[in-house]
């Protein structure tokens, strides 16, 4: 008997069988003959080491622990959508389309959007080799181990599929698996988890991979990303991925006009909750690929895909109080204390005022029935008072004047909505707050350190300011409450490694108002150094692309203040990243310098980054769209024809990517 043909027959069948049960639901053989084989595999490969194999099914019951998961760089950015929530945002956002790319026929595909953890899957040579969590869409946390678990994902892909790409997914927890688990937990009088989202989230984080293997995860896949794909629209590669042996939603429809798409909207809107697992509306992208190209993205988004979300939740409840937080720029923000109540999977007890003019336009007062919602928001808001319901002799809430942490009198500036503290220096809540944001994931990403660890050093005195953090010493953070030997090393550990961490994060990092984390990358890769960004003036500022009045004032304030200007002075002294580091192209040139470039259509010699990227090598700059500014347009096969037009219209010149070689070289 040859073993090893024993042993790949053994596991072809039983991915053939796992494919049946976990994606097409049709199961040919009972699970008790499924275990017999299973087990029978998992002897000849315990007595065969030789013949192992990654992607077997044995691998899917679990066993290994990660202690730490590794952070991982998306090869391919993972955006977020944007949101839409009537049928005329829909209409506008076609108009946006047909603005760019012409009167052209357009096909849409509708897909549920569903409600779980984004995940993405590199697959190389058929192989399942790495997935990683969505993060900050830049990187994220490396569960490859968790994920092989979930038997709906494929380890070893069938068909003819390409060499390597990334499949994007939602991991979720069916209805019925999540509600055994919880009777299960009940059972034993342990607490019930609160919702099926955010228990799928965590069982991706789970340590111990064995854990999660009995958690009965599911995986939807909604798009395949790579180079030189076979395929040339969305609703053909989400066909191809299930033939390769990916489960891809048959909900999802192609649609030849916005109307099609209103049908699909109106129908699901009914039927989703037949449907075994949550899903909060309808994923609505441009079909082509080529039509996708020429769209691209905007700093956070595809526009060429938007999510039209279903009408809320509500429900009514009693509002007990008000109380009044205080963010990191001073913002005051009115907190409703609400009677617990169920709202979308979750309880509510806590639901966001925003400001004064809310209060004061839907009349709300402490004692009022009203009405809650999740809208597009993760925090509940309220949106309407029920008037029927409301005691005799209440009274209009009276917003408050002065800051409910340090007692200074709040300002509201003209043409804003928000009331500020303007105690930035002295006032507790924007202290701890800007060094909450300091050590965050997307700034300085400091292991070891918490929100609520910072508010414990602070209260104890042990930091005033993001600098005081590189002064900690273990000696000085054991006595804390809840700080161990361990705890503590690794906070010094964590904050001295943030020194590695690069200048465009560091100056997001600041808190410096308006400036986020695309802001903060364009300053860095337009002024280099934090020197040359500080003596900037306000012209110079406004000049930077997509750099407003609004934004270069808040800059000019932040490096006029003498405080910050002795913070940047001690963090320089530590070590922290204050410069751009430049990577060395051993071919880059000036050749472009002043030329504006605009890529357009597929090419063969580059890929659209790399062709983007040596543009940007020799000193030119790639445009978003063509205008009368822009030099030249690189055109590959299958240039949208309203750019083409438009470049003819203004006598832009229209190269080959072999020209562009030509003029690089």
């Amino acid at each position: 008997m040859d073993i090893q043909n024993t042993i790949q027959n053994l596991r072809e069948e039983l991915n053939q069988h796992n494919y049946n049960y976990y994606v097409l639901d049709q199961p040919t053989i009972s699970d008790y003959e499924f275990d017999l084989k299973l087990a029978q595999l998992q002897e000849l490969e315990r007595q065969h080491p030789e013949f192992f194999d990654e992607s077997s099914p044995t691998q899917r019951v679990g066993g290994a622990i990660t202690k730490n998961f590794e952070t991982v760089a998306h090869e391919h950015r993972m955006y977020s959508l944007d949101n839409s929530y009537s049928k005329e945002d829909l209409l506008e956002w076609e108009k946006r389309i047909q603005k760019v790319l012409g009167d052209v026929p357009l096909e849409y595909t509708c897909e549920l959007k569903y409600d779980g953890a984004s995940i993405s899957i590199t697959y190389v040579n058929g192989k399942l080799q790495r997935a990683v969590t969505r993060g900050d869409g830049f990187q994220g946390d490396d569960v490859t181990n968790n994920i092989k678990t979930i038997k709906s994902i494929p380890l070893q892909l069938k068909g003819n599929y390409p060499p390597k790409f990334d499949v994007r997914g939602e991991i979720i927890l069916p209805f019925a698996g999540f509600e055994k688990m919880n009777q299960e937990l009940i059972e034993i009088g342990e607490t019930p988890y609160s919702n099926p989202r955010n228990t799928a989230s965590g069982s991706l984080k789970l340590q111990d991979s064995t854990e999660v293997a009995k958690r009965p995860l599911d995986c939807l896949l909604y798009f395949l990303i790579g180079n030189l794909l076979p395929f040339n629209s969305q609703f053909e590669s989400l066909e191809s991925a299930r033939s390769w042996g990916f489960k891809a939603p048959k909900e999802a429809k192609l649609a030849k006009s916005l109307d099609e798409v209103f049908q699909f909207i109106d129908y699901w809107d009914t039927h989703r909750h037949d449907l075994p697992y949550e899903t909060d509306g309808v994923v609505v992208k441009v079909n082509s690929f080529q039509h996708q190209e020429e769209l691209g993205f905007t700093a956070k988004s595809p526009r060429w895909a938007i999510a039209y979300k279903f009408k809320s939740e509500q429900v009514a409840t009693r509002l007990n109080s008000i109380s009044y937080q205080v963010g990191r720029t001073g913002a005051i923000t009115p907190v409703a204390n609400l009677e617990p109540v169920q709202l979308a999977g979750t309880i509510v007890k806590r639901a966001s005022l925003h400001n004064a003019d809310q209060i004061e336009k839907l009349d709300i007062r402490v004692g009022d029935t009203v009405f809650v919602e999740k809208g597009g928001e993760i925090i509940p808001k309220i949106i309407a008072v029920d008037l029927a319901q409301r005691p005799l002799f209440t009274e209009p809430t009276h917003y408050i004047t002065h800051c409910p942490e340090c007692q200074t009198e709040l300002v509201r500036n003209e043409g804003e909505a928000n009331h500020y503290c303007p105690n930035f220096y002295g006032c507790p809540p924007q202290i701890i707050g800007r060094i909450q944001h300091y050590i965050s994931r997307k700034a300085m990403d400091i292991e070891g350190l918490g929100g609520e660890t910072v508010a414990l050093l602070f209260n104890n005195g042990l930091v005033h300011d993001y600098a005081d953090l590189y002064e900690l010493t273990v000696e000085q953070i054991l006595p804390l409450e809840r700080m161990a030997q361990k705890s503590a090393e690794n906070l010094v550990n964590g904050v001295a490694l943030s020194k590695n961490i690069p200048f465009e994060r560091v100056l997001f990092a600041l808190g410096i108002r308006y400036v986020g984390e695309t802001v903060a990358k364009k300053l860095a890769k337009h002024y280099k150094n934090i020197d040359a960004l500080r003596q900037a003036s306000l012209m110079d500022l406004i000049l930077v692309d997509e750099i407003g009045e609004r934004i270069a004032q808040s800059v000019i304030d932040f490096f006029d203040n003498q405080e910050n200007q002795i913070i940047i002075e001690r963090l320089k002294n530590y070590g922290i990243q204050f410069e751009i580091v430049e990577k060395i192209n051993p071919n880059a040139t000036d050749k472009l310098q002043g030329k504006t470039f605009v890529v357009s259509g597929v090419f063969s010699l580059y890929s659209r980054d790399e062709l983007k990227q040596a543009i940007e090598d020799n000193g030119g700059k790639v445009g978003s769209s063509i205008s009368a500014k822009t030099d030249y347009v690189v055109a590959g096969d299958n240039m949208g024809p309203a750019k083409l037009d438009k470049a003819n219209k203004l006598n832009i010149p229209i190269i080959s990517e072999e020209d562009f070689k030509v003029m690089i070289a």
